[in-house]
């Protein structure tokens, strides 16, 4: 079975070198046409038993839907190890999963089956 274009073409690219590390921001498209970003960050390490130097990589792919709470996470990190103090954020409130509504007659058939065994 052949894959194609498996990566993804990029839309856009940018690349940051840092050091050791090299990051990649690419911006890729899916099948229905939603863009989405991937992270990647290289390392160049060497192989003492080769000798030779080899990339270490890792990838997060990064989807629309996330796009903010991961900037604002980001930002709050960013903000904490320029000033040493965590910001005051509001607490986020527990999801709530919606209780579908009973029949009464069901609660009624519950109540009258006998547990004394």
């Amino acid at each position: 079975m052949e894959y194609k274009n498996r990566d993804r073409e990029e839309l856009f690219s940018k690349v940051v070198k840092a050091g050791k590390r090299t990051y990649f921001f690419d911006v890729k498209e899916t099948r229905g046409g939603d863009k989405f970003i991937t992270i990647t960050e290289s390392r160049k390490n060497f192989d003492e038993q080769t000798g030779r130097f080899y990339y270490d990589k890792s990838k997060m792919f990064l989807y629309p839907e996330d796009f903010e709470k991961f900037a604002n996470g980001l930002n709050v990190a960013l903000k904490f190890v320029e000033t040493g103090e965590a910001p005051e954020e509001p607490e986020e409130e527990p999801r709530r999963e919606p209780v579908p509504d009973i029949d009464e007659k069901i609660l009624d058939d519950i109540s009258s089956i006998d547990t004394n065994f």
